[in-house]
């Protein structure tokens, strides 16, 4: 049997927009040009009535072929038409989506005069193919394998989409490699040279996506310590909410930020403690995002030295090259540790979430539980398997399900299941069960996009976990805040009541005193006027300004 890993490893930074490859050869890190003499190739496939056109070619063309000019494929990957995203983005784009078998988003084109319906993957195998023969004619042989990067963010079903489409391409593709991570891998090589551990935090803003990663490196060694984004934010909703009211970005610029608090606060990691903040993207050379950036991180000088177009290519040809055992010492002697975004575990007894592989484990993984029946005599337990951080496993995303049959009849508690989560290098889940004393078996590979959430929709899960907590603290601070503003007022009331203080006060001040605070009483009676903290601190901010006097005579 021939190694299918026979031949060079190119490494392509498959994105939103625009797609970049490059290769080690030569001893050296290569990017590869593609047919126009460009170093980057737009991620676009147009259909006309006589052809197929694949970057370039496609994007020159898009304005008197627009609704058969397809681009954005990415944002389109391994999610389901329904998703609220998908939906706002089909208003956006000139070409068609419509819903697919099990919710799979379309896209229909009109191609050599008939009406032609493709999935996003299929799209993406095709600018890939574009970009595979365009390293055949760069490196003048056949090119079968391939590393290929994805958002830290995506989620099961889209990296496994992106395998799709390397697969129809006819790519063997040898791993899933994070964007972030990549640029990681591309700073470290310029950086070599430095002696000692570095906390890097790699910002990535692309065409369509935001990833943040914070990594410590350590004599070849690249552990990612936590990830965070937004696999819908970068350069095409600034140039849409242009298009909509000139240079209205500032809220979107700063969301681009909010990603790097999270990654550093699931890092449990001071700012001050990253040594460098390293750009990569074409949209991170936006003058606003890296000001916002230098001053989260107190003025530190920002890392621009790499091209921000190339960096994640550059990193993916070196994760090829290690992987293919091509390369010098330098990077054969590089280690790379990258962790899973989300929580993954089974639903257990009272629908309570049972975590297997909390987020951020570094990946590949694999973990054990053994559980037990929960009835007399019980035949088969279900496998229902969940991703998010909420304590109760129905707030959380269901990633599929399946039932363990033949199972002895016993007492409760008697039977025993082992369950096992795989997660891969690529970060895809595959789950099994095993009866402890017969051995009987089943087990289900996640990939199927029906069950799968928007990116979206998993951050929401993370911050939903924090914020039923933080909901319960505002509410005590409500209450609180309530509370103090009743008891001042009551006091006041007795106090502008009492003989001794009111021959001290004019009649003038006694009545503004009573009405203030009589005012702020009835007030604080009525609920939904008292709904927030600040309107209860404010009122009673006012009211102590009323009431000087009193505090003065007393």
């Amino acid at each position: 049997m021939a190694n299918h890993r026979e031949g060079p490893a190119i490494g392509i930074d498959l994105g939103t927009t625009y797609s970049c490859m490059a290769v080690w050869n030569n001893e050296r890190v290569e990017i590869i040009v593609n047919d126009q003499g460009n170093r980057t190739t737009p991620s676009y496939v147009a259909f006309t009535s006589m052809q197929r056109l694949v970057g370039d070619a496609a994007k020159n063309q898009v304005a008197r072929n627009p609704t058969n000019s397809v681009f954005d494929a990415k944002r389109l990957i391994g999610r389901r038409f329904s998703d609220p995203l998908v939906q706002s983005d089909i208003n956006l784009w000139p070409f068609k989506v419509i819903e697919g078998p099990s919710d799979k988003p379309m896209i229909v084109v009109n191609y050599k005069g008939e009406e032609k319906c493709f999935a996003a993957e299929e799209i993406s195998s095709m600018v890939l193919k574009k970009m595979r023969e365009m390293a055949e004619a760069y490196l003048g042989t056949t090119v079968k394998n391939a590393v290929v990067t994805v958002p830290a963010y995506f989620n099961d079903s889209q990296r496994k989409a992106t395998m799709d489409a390397g697969g129809i391409a006819g790519l063997n593709v040898l791993r899933i490699i994070n964007e972030p991570t990549a640029a990681a891998l591309a700073y470290g090589l310029e950086k070599s040279g430095c002696i000692g551990k570095k906390n890097v935090l790699i910002f990535y803003v692309g065409g369509g996506t935001v990833d943040v990663s914070l990594l410590t490196i350590e004599k070849g060694v690249f552990e990612v310590k936590a990830v965070a984004g937004d696999t819908h934010l970068g350069g095409e909703d600034f140039d849409n909410r242009m298009l909509k009211h000139f240079e209205l970005n500032m809220d979107l610029f700063r969301k681009c930020i909010e990603p790097v608090e999270k990654c550093l606060a699931d890092a449990k990691m001071d700012k001050s403690c990253v040594h460098d903040v390293v750009l990569t993207g074409g949209s991170s050379r936006i003058p606003k995002v890296q000001q916002l950036l230098r001053d989260f991180f107190d003025g530190k000088e920002l890392c621009k030295s790499m091209n921000p177009d190339e960096a994640v290519a550059y990193g993916a040809a070196v994760q090829a090259a290690i992987l293919t055992g091509r390369g010098n010492k330098k990077i054969q002697d590089i280690i790379l540790f990258d962790v899973t975004p989300l929580s993954l575990g089974i639903e257990a007894h009272g629908q309570v979430m049972s975590v297997l592989i909390p987020r951020n484990t570094t990946i590949p993984t694999k973990k054990e539980h053994e559980y037990r029946t929960m009835m007399d005599n019980q035949l088969n337990i279900r496998i229902s398997v969940y991703e998010g951080e909420r304590a109760r496993s129905t707030d959380n995303n269901l990633l599929g399900k399946f039932d363990l049959y033949g199972i002895p009849p016993a007492p409760r508690g008697a039977g025993k299941v082992i369950v096992c989560f795989d997660l891969d290098i690529n970060g895809i889940l595959n789950v099994s069960a095993t009866e402890k004393t017969t051995g009987v078996k089943r087990k289900i590979t996640i990939t199927n996009d029906k069950w799968r959430l928007s990116n979206e929709e998993a951050e929401r899960m993370v911050q939903d976990a924090k914020r039923y907590k933080a909901e319960d603290d505002y509410h005590i601070k409500k209450v609180k805040a309530k509370l103090d503003l009743a008891n001042y007022a009551y006091d006041m009331k007795n106090a502008v009541n009492d003989e001794n203080i009111c021959a001290k006060l004019s009649p003038a001040v006694q009545k503004e005193i009573k009405d203030a605070v009589e005012q702020v009483i009835q007030w604080s009676l009525d609920d939904s006027k008292v709904m927030d903290l600040k309107p209860c601190q404010d009122k009673l901010k006012w009211l102590k300004s009323i009431c000087g006097p009193i505090q003065q005579k007393r």
